[in-house]
């Protein structure tokens, strides 16, 4: 099986270790390549000289924005001390945002995964707005998660989506945790009417995705609940869940931005941002 490309942003804090401590959940059953990032926030002018200087028009404290590298550098060469050679460390230059997603396209990554704390935020310096925006901008599946999930086994996974929609998403991600972890995979859509008819229709159409998708074992749920965000976590107090995984896109996902940030602020569970097309 072909290496899974892995990019943990990271500011050195307990939530990026979360993240790290999920990838190694992932290694367990899947090749993964591992790259940690760490961005140094600073003007588009402001670049990085080969001798590891900075090259700048003066609008900024160089003393001290070496001094912010030197110790960068420290704290990423510590995470290959422990963890070994095989982690590949870089320190990016610009906005967070800009950053995160440019060297994940550049560098073909396969999944990006997020250590929040609680709505979108990896410590101080990936803030809610700059967190949210790398899931929303995205090409790559993004994997966010708040807190320390190394015992989680990955038996059943959500997939959330409205089956009667023309957007696609790509879910290789999804089908390579499905073989890996020999997992479930739950497709629910919510409804607004209790009609046996039309969800009837939608779940003929969800097997039809199944089969399309090749997907071994899964289960099919049409539900009415008062709105997305609250009917997850409802079939999620009803299902044993592990992973949820959704479509988003740059304007508003299958779930509108405020209602992503209250789901992930309140359910415990690894979640899987998909670009939806």
């Amino acid at each position: 099986m072909e290496k899974l490309k892995i990019l943990i942003p990271t500011d050195f804090s307990v939530q990026a270790e979360y993240a790290y401590l999920m990838v190694k959940k992932l290694a367990n059953k899947i090749p993964v390549e591992v790259h940690f990032a760490h961005v140094l926030s600073v003007p588009d002018t402001i670049t990085l000289k080969a001798d590891g200087t900075f090259d700048t028009c003066g609008e900024v404290d160089i003393q001290y924005l070496q001094q912010q590298k030197e110790m960068a550098d420290r704290q990423l060469q510590s995470l290959v001390s422990i963890d070994g050679p095989q982690i590949h460390t870089h320190l990016l230059l610009g906005k967070i945002t800009d950053a995160i997603l440019d060297f994940s396209l550049r560098q073909h990554i396969g999944l990006i995964v997020i250590g929040t704390k609680g709505a979108w935020g990896i410590k101080e310096k990936l803030s809610g707005s700059e967190a949210e925006a790398i899931a929303t901008r995205s090409t790559v599946p993004v994997l966010s998660l708040m807190c320390d999930r190394s015992d989680l086994e990955i038996n059943n996974i959500l997939l959330v989506h409205d089956f009667n929609s023309q957007r696609t998403m790509d879910v290789s991600l999804v089908q390579k945790l499905l073989q890996a972890f020999n997992s479930t995979l739950h497709l629910l859509q919510f409804v607004s009417e209790n009609d046996d008819k039309a969800k009837s229709a939608i779940i003929e159409k969800m097997n039809q995705w199944a089969k399309n998708h090749q997907i071994p074992a899964f289960e099919c749920h049409v539900l009415n609940d008062v709105n997305i965000e609250q009917g997850v976590v409802h079939f999620n107090q009803m299902h044993p869940i592990d992973v949820v995984t959704i479509g988003i896109h740059e304007q508003h996902g299958i779930f509108k931005q405020h209602a992503a940030e209250a789901l992930i602020h309140h359910l415990y569970k690894p979640i899987i941002s998909l670009r939806l097309h």
